[in-house]
């Protein structure tokens, strides 16, 4: 039986968490902008990072950390992206060996992340100075989650954070996860950041096969604005305490987990949608009927990720016809007079198109559905039995407003 409990990120037994202000940007105090995850026992760890060729430098220096498939613990800091900055890595690694002086592990052992302004050295006497206060914060309870889930923010207006308790060869199983991203949120990840953590006892191999099946269906079916960032990562770290029998190769173990991490991440992943810069809709698209699971995928990743789309909803205007356009330049072949589609919230639900033809809706019940915060869209292909669904948000105003002073 899976279900959702509380605790995010300290969720999972031997995890401790802590958030404080370091002053990496703001001299706001009430502003948390560096947070420290640590796991009581060696971890296996793994991660994904963005595909954009552009890479911060903590990117660089996790690859060589996880050369092993081992950790302890995650610095990370908001309000600095540490990316195309002087001394780059040498800072990354700074923080690295501040924290692994700090807790009593190796540098190698500590993972590092960074979010924020491109392009500016980063304060990293600011972080080194904030470590022993963070340390001396640190504990499992939901209160510390909540502070380094904070402590990540940047123009995120809330927290993501969630965690899933789950049954593993006889054994209880936790995972937890706290994650940012607000803006620059297009599908293969970007802007965000996510930590994982789990007490079942999984191989480094496992864990990371694991999580790129996870990844490719929840992170990277979200869309905000069609932009990837530098800084993308999303790390998990198993420190084994649940004391389940180690999960080595795929089984009905294996895929229990799976199903976990799955959940954990496809909610953090929705959350991330839900809070796109300046948006005021969760836009959910299911393709039903498809030829393909990834053919499904591709055209839903269209819609949502679609300008056009994303206007019409936040203007509660039922104009189908972004849909199909946007479904029509996906890349995808398909018979545009075998699609239909149809608008649903806690309003009600609505077809607007069958067959490739405009139908005669009421106006004004559709206006009531796409009222609501969350909005589906569905739309079904007649061409098969495969389907997918995405999620994005509607673009307003705001959102130019939150990213035409972002420096300031």
């Amino acid at each position: 039986m899976l279900n959702f409990i509380d605790g995010g990120v300290c969720a999972a037994l031997g995890f401790r968490a802590a958030g404080v202000h370091a002053g990496v940007k703001t001299h706001a105090e009430w502003k948390k902008d560096v947070a420290l995850i640590v796991s009581d026992a060696e971890c296996a760890a793994a991660a994904v990072f963005t595909k954009n060729v552009v890479k911060a430098a903590p990117i660089r220096v996790d690859l060589e950390h996880l050369a092993d498939g081992k950790a302890r613990a995650v610095i990370a800091n908001s309000g600095n992206a540490n990316a195309c900055a002087p001394q780059g890595e040498e800072n990354a690694e700074r923080m690295c060996a501040a924290t692994a002086q700090a807790l009593g592990c190796k540098p190698e052992d500590v993972l590092v992340s960074s979010t924020g302004v491109i392009g500016q050295r980063i304060n990293v006497e600011a972080v080194e100075a904030a470590i022993p206060a963070l340390c001396a914060a640190l504990e499992r309870s939901a209160e510390a989650s909540d502070a380094a889930g904070h402590a990540i923010m940047t123009t995120d207006t809330t927290k993501k954070e969630a965690a899933v308790e789950t049954t593993v060869g006889g054994k209880t199983v936790r995972l937890g996860g706290i994650a940012k991203g607000s803006g620059m949120i297009h599908p293969n990840m970007g802007t965000m950041l996510c930590f994982l953590t789990t007490d079942c006892a999984i191989s480094p191999e496992m864990i990371k096969a694991a999580l790129l099946e996870t990844v490719s269906v929840s992170f990277n079916r979200i869309s905000v604005d069609g932009d990837t960032s530098t800084n993308d990562t999303c790390c998990v770290l198993a420190n084994g305490l649940a004391g389940n029998e180690p999960i080595t190769a795929k089984g009905p173990d294996y895929d229990a987990f799976l199903a976990a991490l799955r959940a954990l991440c496809t909610e953090l992943a929705k959350k991330m949608a839900s809070d796109g810069e300046g948006a005021r809709h969760l836009i959910t698209c299911t393709v039903q009927g498809a030829k393909s699971e990834k053919s499904a995928e591709t055209i839903a990743k269209s819609v949502v990720s679609s300008t056009l789309t994303k206007a019409a909803i936040f203007g509660a205007d039922a104009n189908w016809g972004r849909v199909l356009c946007a479904m029509g330049y996906s890349g995808e072949e398909f018979d545009p007079e075998k699609v239909s589609v149809r608008f649903a919230s806690a309003a009600g639900d609505i077809q607007v198109c069958a067959k490739g033809r405009g139908l005669d809706f009421d106006e004004d019940l559709a206006k009531k559905v796409l009222t609501e915060h969350d909005v589906e869209i569905s739309i079904f292909m007649g061409e098969g039995e495969a389907s997918c669904t995405c999620w994005g948000c509607d673009i307003t105003y705001d959102y130019i407003k939150i990213n035409g002073d972002y420096r300031t």
